[in-house]
């Protein structure tokens, strides 16, 4: 009931402000069905591959899109390759630990990178014409009806399961989704998609972290080397260029 009361309040802001209704009810759908796509190739994915390999692929949506940008004319300079180059070789570090196979649930991973490459796309296009708020509402109305109708053919649903599960679910719906994906639309009103892309990355780098800080887990080697390569990859491509070298 939440998300349709919110999302009234600000599609009368927007109607004071003058903005086209239709292009966030178009952003609205497109990137819900994209974060639906995507978020259920996901978890099905990780049912066939490990957590690390899951984590590395996912991410490749920092290579693809800028790849798929060229496609709408989204220049990319040099020093932004380069980050993403020091992104791809961090996540590597920080999420493949044992011998790296394609497999099926590689595969659906890779096309749910790919998804989600096209999803922050589509969040650029739109983003910068809309009340961003009032369209992660549509998105999250869309993603949710759609993710709902397999559930009830796929899914054992009882009471208990949910009970059992409440404190994953809220925070996945609450956090995760909720203010995670508004707040990434509000953020790429006014930003480079690949330079979004690899910002978003960091999950994993954030993820090794919480690991040490919650779990009292411990860093290895390797996982520092791809914080460090990480966090280069986003400050590379916070750095001006010359227009020589765009």
């Amino acid at each position: 009931m939440l998300i349709p009361v919110i999302f009234l309040m600000r599609k009368r802001r927007t109607a004071e402000k003058g903005q086209d209704g239709k292009k966030l009810f178009q952003g609205g759908i497109a990137c819900g069905i994209l974060l639906c796509i995507a978020s259920n190739l996901q978890q099905h994915g990780i049912r066939y591959t490990t957590v690390g390999k899951a984590g590395f692929i996912t991410a490749l949506y920092i290579v693809l899109v800028p790849l798929l940008g060229l496609l709408v004319h989204k220049k990319v300079g040099r020093l932004v390759w380069t980050g993403v180059l020091f992104a791809v070789a961090g996540l590597y570090f920080l999420c493949i630990d044992e011998q790296l196979r394609v497999g099926r649930g590689d595969l659906l991973v890779l096309f749910c990178a790919a998804v989600f490459a096209v999803h922050i796309l589509t969040v650029d296009y739109f983003a910068p014409m809309v009340d961003c708020v009032a369209m992660s509402c549509i998105q999250f109305f869309v993603c949710g009806i759609l993710s709902a109708i397999p559930m009830f053919f796929f899914e054992h649903v009882g009471w208990s399961g949910l009970k059992g599960a409440a404190v994953p679910i809220l925070y996945a719906g609450v956090m995760s989704c909720g203010v995670a994906y508004t707040l990434q639309i509000v953020g790429q009103k006014n930003m480079n998609p690949t330079i979004a892309s690899m910002i978003l990355s960091l999950e994993s780098v954030v993820s090794v972290l919480g690991g040490m800080v919650f779990l009292g887990q411990h860093l290895s080697g390797r996982e520092i080397t791809g914080c460090v390569l990480m966090f280069a990859a986003v400050i590379l491509s916070q750095l001006p260029e010359s227009p020589r070298s765009r």
